[in-house]
């Protein structure tokens, strides 16, 4: 994943490019090169000084290296690997000017908001068409990983817990509930199908474990920061994915299904498998989560009862042992009883006007 430049950057870019094409190939040509400027652009989501080898390269033979930021992360880095960096950016005309006199180079480390007033300036110059442009390069100095955005998330997480007022005296308790809405809404958003929600949802639920995060790491007796929960959640994959990690085997979902309860088992040493089942979940889907363990565990002891709450877990019973997830299953049919009712309604109102 690569550092977004503006689109000002690369349409100037583009530009540049075009028109030095175009007269590279008129027959009164220039011999001479035209020079080259590049604009050097890193991310802020990478540890500064792990540049690209192709930037290292530019800005070690660059004849003039700039930087108009004087708190660029590069900077200290650049200083201690020899290379000197005037810490101003002149106009574009300067810089063409000086890039074409003799066919130069110069590199300009772009900030993190990028240098608008330059590539304007050099738009300008190559759309007037009466200009010798030099050879306009975009180059990424640095690249995002996949997730590096998730640097961003706990970076402006702690901005927010410091400087706000209600944010900075949320307890766990306070946002509890926040956290079961969030996960009913996500779900919510999977059911309908809507892609455009579950990308939003997925980022509450997102938002609901890094504020706790972010709480717990205020505890004056047992802190921890989202780095401990992203390292536990880690430790905790390698261990339960020995056929990944490890030297164990697993050719189907049911091989790795008994790879992980066998690895939960030894985690946890649970004296009932009825352990760790959160008893405030919905009804139903307490039913169907206590009915797998103990199908599971190879365990039958269906109470017998009268009623409709014991209708209703032999029910939830019989749908979890032929691989329906009761819970799933009701909420489908209750968003179909809701259709129906809208229907009734709609009828009514029409037969009524």
């Amino acid at each position: 994943m690569r550092p977004r430049p503006g689109r000002r950057v690369v349409s100037a870019v583009r530009y540049v490019r075009r028109v030095n094409a175009d007269a590279t190939a008129a027959p009164d040509a220039p011999d001479t090169a035209p020079g080259r400027l590049v604009l050097l652009t890193t991310s802020h989501r990478v540890a500064p000084g792990l540049l690209s080898w192709p930037a290292w390269q530019t800005l070690r033979a660059a004849d003039r290296v700039l930087c108009a930021d004087d708190a660029h992360p590069q900077l200290p880095y650049l200083r201690e690997a020899g290379i000197a960096v005037e810490r101003a950016v002149p106009g574009a005309r300067e810089l063409v000017e000086f890039c074409r006199d003799g066919g130069r180079t110069a590199a300009v480390i772009t900030s993190a908001d990028g240098d608008s007033e330059l590539t304007d300036g050099l738009a300008r110059m190559a759309g007037s068409g009466r200009e010798t442009m030099p050879d306009l390069e975009l180059l990424p100095g640095s690249y995002d990983l996949p997730g590096a955005r998730l640097l961003d998330v706990a970076q402006v997480m702690d901005q927010i817990r410091r400087q706000c007022p209600w944010s900075g005296v949320r307890t766990h308790e306070d946002l509890a509930k926040y956290g079961i809405e969030e996960m009913y809404e996500l779900v919510e958003a999977i059911e309908e199908g809507d892609r455009k929600a579950l990308r939003e949802e997925l980022g509450d639920v997102l938002l609901q474990v890094v504020f706790h995060a972010r709480i717990a790491q205020d505890d004056p007796d047992e802190p921890f920061s989202v780095d401990d929960v992203a390292g536990t959640l880690v430790d905790k994959l390698i261990r339960r994915h020995p056929h990944i990690f490890g030297e164990e085997a697993a050719h189907t979902p049911e091989d790795v299904k008994a790879h992980w309860l066998r690895e939960k088992a030894v985690e946890k040493q649970r004296a009932s498998v009825t352990e760790g089942i959160p008893l405030g979940q919905p009804a139903l889907a307490l039913a169907g989560k206590l009915a797998s363990r103990a199908r599971t565990a190879g365990i039958d002891a269906l109470p017998a009862g009268e009623g409709i709450g014991y209708e209703l877990l032999a029910l939830a019973v019989r749908a979890e042992a032929s691989g329906t997830d009761p819970e799933t299953a009701l909420r489908a049919a209750a968003r179909t009883y809701r259709d129906a009712i809208r229907s009734v309604e709609e009828a009514a109102s029409g037969a009524a006007d």
